[in-house]
């Protein structure tokens, strides 16, 4: 629209000496609403020198200019809401101004004390407290300049104006002066603009203003999304005790070997930011408790021998102490976790296909399998095995997961479990979950190396777990698996349990 221009005659009287032609001042017109104007200002007079006072006399018919920061402003503004947007960051009727930023960057806003106290603690405690503050210009070097007007623009008008470029600028603001809402509304940005890409950075950002909610939630992206969001470029500019606390987590949904990588790409972007040369020695240093959190006997051998033992960030001791883990029974104590990590949220769950146990099973270096199918898609984690009839023994063991058509192993573990004598079932559990399809056969399998055992009888071909909560139910179907297996059936033998995930 173009600038609507009001010409007004100004009449000179004749005692000024002069005769003046007349004078014109313009008016430009930004914005209608409802037919009157919302945005009029006199933007300038193209005759100068007009006598500063004027006789009132009728031969003389000045023109009235308004100008809308000067004088009734007011009355284009319907409400109280629109009469305090009106003041936002405009110097009418301001009594404070906030010098905010530092270096060149300052700037110098105008502000209202009154509006500033009544949507914020902090500021009313500033003003009006027992130590209220009397100065007109307050500094404030440790705030942004674009936060901070977002933070007016919000106490004035309840307008939310964030990005991603001031989102966390913002927050910090929010909170610095006590605004709970403007709080409230960064936070709803950052879930809603969470991504695999930015999870490590807002995780930090949450940890470090204390938003529990925001950090629960980068934390379960990152659980989904762990092998996205380790190289996202922001991870290795996170602080030790974000590391600490992923690294810590049983459901990051990654090989271990891909940790460890991870580990060393950060220590070496922190051997820099601490200006170390990065060497294994100081690598090893700047991770400091994160190490020993990183499940090296998880790794295959191939995986541990091509990466971690030749980093030089573990000691020979460590290094030897693992290989000794990987390739001997009974497996050497290690300083470093061995629980696998399960990369499913939920409650475990797990049946048993035997109806009564027994006593004396034997061993010889033959398999105990089972097949089974499921009617809907689950993870198995592990099995339940019975122990040794002769008291606390411990047993090595080979369990795994095989799929019959093609005969592809997908899961095993090489491991071993102590016992206590009684007729329990002790847990074996892979090292990662096993994708379980549903109406696809599989074979349960478990090499036991040790003495006798107990057994189960009185087998269930079909058992049938519901879930308490939704009332889900996962059903089982075993069969007899062809081949030597040990004496183990539907009816009588090993593996009596299944532990599952859905």
């Amino acid at each position: 629209m173009q600038p609507l221009v009001l010409l007004a005659a100004i009449e000179c009287p004749d005692n000024l000496g002069y005769l003046r032609p007349q004078s014109h001042v313009r008016f430009t017109h930004s914005a209608f609403a409802g037919g009157a104007a919302t945005n009029m200002t006199a933007s300038s007079v193209e005759s100068p020198n007009i006598p500063s006072s004027l006789p009132s006399s009728p031969a003389s018919a000045a023109v009235l200019v308004y100008r809308e920061p000067v004088y009734n402003w007011q009355a284009t503004k319907n409400t109280v809401k629109e009469r305090f947007a009106f003041l936002f960051n405009n110097e009418v009727l301001s009594d404070v101004h906030f010098l905010v930023g530092k270096g060149m960057g300052v700037q110098r806003i105008p502000a209202h004390r009154f509006a500033l106290a009544v949507g914020s603690a902090v500021f009313d405690a500033m003003f009006n407290g027992g130590m209220a503050t009397t100065s007109t210009e307050i500094e404030l070097p440790d705030v942004e300049p674009a936060a901070f007007l977002a933070l007016l623009k919000f106490l004035y008008s309840d307008e939310v104006q964030i990005g991603p470029e001031t989102v966390m600028t913002t927050l910090y603001t929010a909170k610095k002066y006590a605004v709970p809402a403007l709080e409230a509304h960064c936070v709803e940005f950052l879930k809603k603009n969470l991504r695999a890409d930015n999870a490590f950075m807002l995780l930090t950002q949450a940890r470090l203003f204390d938003e529990p909610q925001l950090a629960s939630l980068c934390l379960e992206n990152i659980d989904k999304n762990t092998v996205d969001a380790l190289a996202a470029e922001g991870f290795t500019d996170i602080d030790l005790d974000t590391l600490v606390a992923v690294l810590e987590r049983d459901t990051l949904g990654v090989r271990e070997v891909r940790l460890f990588g991870a580990a060393v790409r950060w220590a070496e972007a922190e051997t820099q930011r601490q200006q170390y040369q990065p060497t294994p020695e100081n690598k090893r240093k700047v991770l400091g408790k994160a190490l020993v959190l990183i499940r090296f006997p998880l790794m295959t051998i191939e995986e541990f021998a091509a990466g971690p033992a030749q980093s030089g960030i573990l000691s020979d001791q460590e290094v030897v102490s693992l290989f000794l883990h990987f390739t001997v029974n009974p497996k050497p104590h290690v300083e470093f976790i061995d629980r696998p990590r399960c990369c499913l949220r939920g409650k475990e769950c797990s049946i048993t296909r035997f109806g009564q146990v027994e006593s004396r099973w034997g061993y010889s270096g033959t398999s105990d399998c089972i097949r089974f199918s499921v009617n809907r898609r689950i993870f198995v984690v592990g099995f339940g095995l019975y122990g040794s009839i002769h008291g606390p023994t411990d047993y090595q063991v080979n369990i795994q997961v095989i799929h019959t058509d093609s005969n592809t192993v997908l899961g095993q573990n090489d491991t071993g479990f102590s016992c206590d004598g009684s007729s329990n079932t002790f847990r074996v559990m892979f090292k990662e979950p096993v994708e379980i399809l549903p109406s696809v056969n599989y074979i349960a399998c478990a090499t036991l190396k040790g003495p006798d055992s107990h057994y189960g009888t009185k087998g269930m071909r079909k058992v049938t777990h519901e879930a308490p909560a939704t009332g889900t139910k996962t059903c089982f179907t075993f069969c007899y698996a062809a081949g030597n297996n040990n004496g183990t059936s539907v009816e009588d033998g090993q593996i009596p349990e299944v532990i599952f995930y859905t």
